[in-house]
């Protein structure tokens, strides 16, 4: 419980973290965080003496493949949570995060074929009628969280999908996006845009921890994930969004109109719905089972 919470709390205080390597830009960051983030997974595959197992991944052709999907996706939720962050839009990221879970079971739904039991239903049709409720709040569709919530259970899929442990699947990414965002690094630097030196070298050694920050919550989160029940996880998961939500609200003072507020009900209505139903689904499931065992 300690790992899990500690996890979702670093990753419900990452609004914190990245205004801090400004002024470099969204794409900047991204860049500077995939770098460091791949020297950093090297470095614990070595001391953790996990090689064997990620030369396992790397010959697998179709595991790479997969990966391969999971590093654009994540790269592309990276960015626009990053650029959201720093440019006002907490709580629109927030409410993506808030809404992830409903849209990985549509993905369970239209691409694995799964079906929806109808109290989950009614979850989905509540969260479709919050998202048409903030966009005419918004006056536009709140693109940053639906990108965030649909690249992420993209990579949730991917990643599911992969079967592989997370140490190894965050280290091939990386290292699949190193290359590039290393070029692009390069490229700034050689026409005088980067702000890696010209902050100073407080500023320079801030944006190396980019890739500590993105290891620990991962490895707190890989811990809690062998120790505790899914279903605590699930539940877990809310505790990124909230705190989010309640950074964007009461210290980065975004506007929360009357539609907002509503939509944003909506959206904790749907949720509350979608888990009472999965906690009631598993209770009767293990109840079948228990019977089961003991005829």
């Amino acid at each position: 419980m300690l790992y899990g919470t500690l996890a979702y709390g670093l990753w419900g205080a990452f609004p914190l973290y990245w205004p801090l390597l400004e002024p470099a830009g969204a794409v900047e960051i991204l860049a500077h965080r995939i770098v460091w983030s791949a020297i950093t997974m090297v470095a614990i595959v070595a001391l953790w003496r996990r090689t064997p197992s990620l030369r396992a991944v790397v010959a697998d052709r179709r595991v790479m493949w997969l990966l391969a999907l999971a590093a654009v996706v994540i790269s592309v939720n990276w960015a626009v949570y990053i650029w959201g962050v720093n440019n006002g839009r907490v709580v629109e990221a927030s409410l993506g995060y808030f809404i992830n879970p409903l849209v990985t079971v549509l993905m369970g739904v239209f691409i694995l074929g799964e079906r929806l039991r109808r109290l989950q239903w009614v979850a989905m049709a509540v969260a479709t009628l919050a998202v048409v409720v903030l966009t005419v709040d918004y006056g536009r569709p709140p693109w940053v969280a639906l990108v965030l919530a649909c690249s992420f259970g993209t990579y949730g899929l991917a990643k599911k999908q992969a079967g592989v442990g997370a140490v190894e699947s965050l280290t091939v990414e990386t290292l699949m996006l190193a290359p590039l965002a290393g070029v692009y690094l390069a490229w700034l630097a050689a026409t005088g845009s980067s702000h890696f030196i010209s902050e100073g070298p407080g500023h320079a050694l801030l944006i190396t921890t980019a890739g500590i920050v993105t290891a620990i919550p991962l490895m707190l989160f890989g811990a809690a994930a062998t120790r505790v029940p899914m279903v605590t996880l699930g539940l877990l998961q809310y505790l990124a969004p909230i705190i989010q939500f309640i950074l964007g609200v009461a210290l980065f003072r975004e506007d929360m109109p009357a539609g907002r507020w509503i939509g944003f009900a909506l959206v904790w209505l749907a949720l509350v719905v979608f888990t009472v139903e999965a906690l009631n689904h598993r209770r009767r499931q293990l109840r079948l089972v228990a019977e089961a065992s003991a005829c």
